[in-house]
């Protein structure tokens, strides 16, 4: 079985986050789609940083799916889960991201299994993994 899992997330500023995953944390956008009706409302976006990618869109209360989502500012900025994301220079990224505005919840730091990593938190509330450490990759010993 292949499977490709792919981070969905909702942003009450859409447009804003977006150039913010851009500028702050490296992705590039792949497709973004703005309503017709309402330009200041993104229906849906994707977004690649190297192999990966993340899906995005507007908060909005008029499908059966947003139903089952809350911002973190809903929860007081609790999360159950964050994506993990693999960069290969991790200290550039960390630093990029500190002078772009992220917040960061963790500071960067050598980790004993391996690898270096900091976690931060978007605009919105939304906490973010980023290190070096790569579980596919052929680990030593």
């Amino acid at each position: 079985m292949n499977s490709t899992i792919i981070p969905c997330l909702r942003y009450r500023s859409a447009l804003e986050a977006i150039d913010f995953l851009c500028t702050a944390f490296g992705f590039e956008k792949q497709a973004v789609y703005v309503n017709a009706e309402h330009q200041h409302v993104v229906d849906h976006a994707q977004l690649t940083l190297g192999g990966g990618m993340i899906m995005l869109g507007s908060v909005r209360d008029d499908t059966p799916f947003s139903q089952h989502m809350v911002q973190p500012d809903d929860v007081n900025g609790r999360e159950t889960q964050c994506p993990c994301v693999i960069v290969s220079d991790v200290r550039a990224h960390y630093e990029t991201a500190k002078a772009h505005g992220a917040r960061i919840v963790d500071d960067y730091e050598e980790k004993e299994y391996g690898g270096a990593g900091y976690s931060a938190r978007d605009p919105e509330g939304h906490l973010w993994y980023f290190g070096s450490y790569d579980p596919w990759a052929p680990q030593p010993g």
